[in-house]
């Protein structure tokens, strides 16, 4: 990913942190282990958005996740889950609320890119 690209991402840590400090102190400490990492995750902000606002309900799990994106980084730690879980696609897919089509997709173009090399 190019730095263009990198700038255009929110500021998760900025915005969660506005939203606890108007929402609960409290919860700002419970939370403060995650917004102190370097770079945040896609589990890391699902989590923080879990421990915020709790667990939605599935209609708007099913509209959330049509909009989610994951880096590279995100895409090997999901395969790597799988591998060590011994999980086969719609397992995963399950695990992490994607389609098992997606878990193909990734497995596919990591393996024509380790080839390429």
């Amino acid at each position: 990913m190019d730095k263009k690209a990198q700038n255009l991402r929110p500021d998760y840590r900025r915005i969660y942190s506005d939203i606890l400090d108007k929402k609960d102190a409290n919860l700002k400490e419970k939370c403060k282990s995650i917004l102190s990492k370097v770079e945040l995750s896609v589990f890391d902000i699902l989590e923080l958005n879990r421990q915020i606002f709790g667990d939605i309900d599935k209609e708007n799990e099913m509209n959330n996740q049509k909009f989610r994106s994951y880096r590279q980084s995100d895409i090997l730690k999901i395969l790597d889950y799988q591998k060590v879980n011994r999980l086969n696609n719609i397992q995963v897919a399950n695990h992490f609320k994607t389609s098992k089509n997606t878990i193909a997709k990734w497995k596919k173009n990591i393996f024509i890119t380790s080839l390429a090399k």
